[in-house]
């Protein structure tokens, strides 16, 4: 991931003179759930105008009640933007990549191989399992749900599975995988703004996350027998014959899936790796599907809208392709502004610090924290912030209540990483949202690691006898304690 200033501000760096009450800091919070609920959830609107809403809301609380300046307002939405510009620009490629998978043949070859091995009873289980191990190799549940989550969603459809189950499958195992993964960019966030080790991180993550995914698993082994049924007759093989019939389909269309995993593997970024998908994706449809070079960057830009004989095939591989990618970007954009006017007005590290205020034990500062985290995620709509945000805030308070540094460490990993998702506005959900082609809302009852992740964390913080205020050598817990 790039260079970014991961400081966020406390409640002393916010100007006394200036620093929110926690009254005045709730009215802009209230105002983004009342908007966004109202909104988005009554109205039915796109989440753009209530995003909007809430900019204006949250500036005007900064400027003409806390008294922060226009330039103090700008560079605090100018700061959020580059913190999530690797996620704009990722967003950027991975719509140019899908475009390019499909007319090169490689999402149309691995739906027409996965069809031909998998049944609707074990499909969904399955699915979870592989996006978990693709994800722990490369280390980036982006890149495996825009890749071999894409081909998954129509192996699905073609099983008669639908989408909304596929899309929840596919994004436990790649925030699984991700989560105890050396190679994941917010993992090694997590252990650098706590201070811990990377493999003490993980390590401390390890039994909470395969509990919450196994239980994952076991849900969607049990949700495969009721969904699954039987086949259409003839479904699969006139899907696969669309498939053929439209592309070739020789070994040859997965060199863009080689390539991109190996240079994952391999340990080189997500977005460059990305970017050399994108090239493996437009020479395969040169070369393999005997398309012209102009025709093959024009699919970069302009995406697919092919023509099978099936309107199921259709419809899973049409594709924006570049251009395509305007409107959910609009929302990631709107999403970091309203996050860094909240974090640049003291909001954040007033509720921050309230929090910390309220603390009463140990296991109320882990279960506390993992709340917090979830809650950045709604309010900032980016996953770095869930993890900097509570991880720096916090830091200290551990120390004094004589909490280890993986302590931290794993609350915040567990409920910050795998909740974005859930939350429409959030660059993640957006994101996969646009990959699968279902709506958060739609999928996020089927997405079990991301209720599973965080409640195992309470629920092991709560019964748990490691934290009895004996941890260290810091202050004793109140024998009142949870």
């Amino acid at each position: 991931m790039p260079s970014l200033n991961l400081e966020p501000l406390t409640y002393e760096d916010v100007p006394a003179d200036r620093r929110p009450s926690l009254a005045q800091a709730l009215v802009p919070v209230l105002g983004v759930v009342l908007f966004l609920g109202v909104g988005s959830g009554y109205l039915k609107l796109a989440p753009h105008g209530p995003l909007l809403w809430s900019i204006v809301l949250t500036g005007a609380v900064g400027k003409y009640w806390l008294g922060y300046s226009w330039d103090d307002l700008y560079e605090g939405i100018a700061d959020s933007l580059l913190m999530g510009l690797q996620a704009i620009l990722i967003l950027f490629v991975i719509y140019a990549l899908i475009a390019t998978w499909i007319s090169a043949g490689t999402i149309p070859g691995l739906m027409y191989y996965g069809l031909a091995v998998l049944t609707p009873d074990v499909f969904l289980p399955a699915t979870a399992l592989l996006a978990m191990a693709v994800a722990f190799s490369i280390g980036s549940s982006w890149t495996t749900a825009g890749t071999l989550g894409v081909a998954f969603v129509g192996i699905g459809s073609g099983l008669g599975v639908p989408a909304p189950m596929t899309a929840g499958a596919i994004l436990s195992g790649a925030y699984a995988g991700d989560k105890q993964s050396p190679l994941s960019d917010t993992t090694n966030l997590a252990a650098a703004v706590t201070n811990v080790d990377l493999y003490d991180h993980i390590r401390a993550m390890r039994n909470g996350t395969v509990l919450a995914f196994g239980l994952s698993v076991l849900l969607y082994a049990g949700l495969g027998l009721r969904s699954g049924g039987a086949i259409p007759a003839g479904r699969v093989a006139e899907i696969q014959g669309a498939l053929a019939g439209t592309y070739d389909l020789s070994a040859l269309v997965l060199v863009p899936l080689v390539v991109t995993f190996g240079l994952a593997l391999y340990g080189v970024s997500a977005l460059p790796t990305l970017v050399a998908g994108v090239f493996a994706g437009t020479f395969a449809t040169i070369l393999v599907q005997g398309r012209s070079f102009a025709a093959a960057w024009g699919v970069f830009l302009d995406g697919t809208a092919p023509e099978t004989g099936v309107t199921l095939v259709n419809d899973l591989l049409a594709s924006g392709g570049l251009s395509g990618s305007a409107w959910t970007i609009s929302i990631v954009v709107a999403a970091l502004a309203l996050g860094g006017l909240l974090e640049r007005t003291g909001v954040l590290a007033v509720l921050a610090h309230s929090f910390a205020s309220a603390v009463r034990g140990p296991r109320s500062l882990v279960v506390g924290t993992g709340a917090s985290a979830i809650l950045v995620n709604a309010f900032s709509a980016q996953q770095y912030m869930s993890i900097v945000v509570p991880g720096l805030t916090l830091r200290n308070l551990y120390d004094e209540y004589g909490l280890a540094g993986d302590d931290l460490s794993r609350a915040i990993e567990s409920a910050g990483t795998p909740t974005g998702a859930l939350f429409p506005w959030h660059a993640g959900a957006v994101y996969m949202s646009a990959v699968f082609g279902v709506g958060t809302l739609a999928y996020a009852p089927y997405y079990f690691f991301a209720f599973l992740s965080p409640l195992v964390l309470f629920a092991t913080t709560l019964l748990g006898g490691r934290y009895d205020g004996t941890a260290g050598s810091g202050r004793q817990s109140p024998s009142t304690d949870d």
